[in-house]
């Protein structure tokens, strides 16, 4: 580490890195995931230099490591984050989340008529383009977009 430019936030010795946020989401990724919630340190980086974003943030969550389902979610606000695994202050494993073919319980449907807005049950989407960020309504088939969609 002795010929790394200083750090900008201190490093963790467990937990997780959530690299790569698009700066306007950072905030998303932090309610999405609950992190207010959590007892163990959790730092926010905001407006980070970067060379694939211009600008990004960074969150370190220490001693907290999430599930495959957790990073999906993450996926719907920001399909390109990385979850850098530490332990012992070493990286062991990169995660990218990725869009699953399903949503659950994560994205609320926009039209007014659906039954998941009118009756107290789980939201399902099937994402019907990766690429374009499109999404079906499993019970009135309605589409909408990934980008423009409020979370449950």
């Amino acid at each position: 580490m002795n010929n790394k430019k200083e750090m900008l936030v201190a490093a963790i010795k467990n937990g997780t890195v959530i690299d790569h946020i698009p700066t306007e989401k950072t905030y998303q990724v932090v309610s999405l995931l609950g992190l207010e919630q959590l007892s163990t340190p959790v730092t926010i980086g905001y407006n980070y230099h970067s060379k694939k974003l211009t600008r990004k943030g960074i969150i370190k969550v220490e001693d907290k490591f999430f599930s495959d389902e957790e990073i999906s979610r993450l996926s719907v606000v920001a399909p390109n984050i990385v979850l850098n695994i530490i332990k012992d202050y070493e990286v062991v494993e990169k995660k990218t989340a990725t869009t699953p073919s399903e949503l659950k319980g994560i994205v609320k449907c926009n039209n007014p008529k659906c039954i998941t807005n009118n009756e107290p049950m789980t939201t399902l989407f099937h994402v019907v383009n990766k690429e374009q960020g499109i999404l079906r309504c499993h019970y009135c088939d309605k589409e909408q977009d990934m980008n423009n969609v409020e979370l449950v």
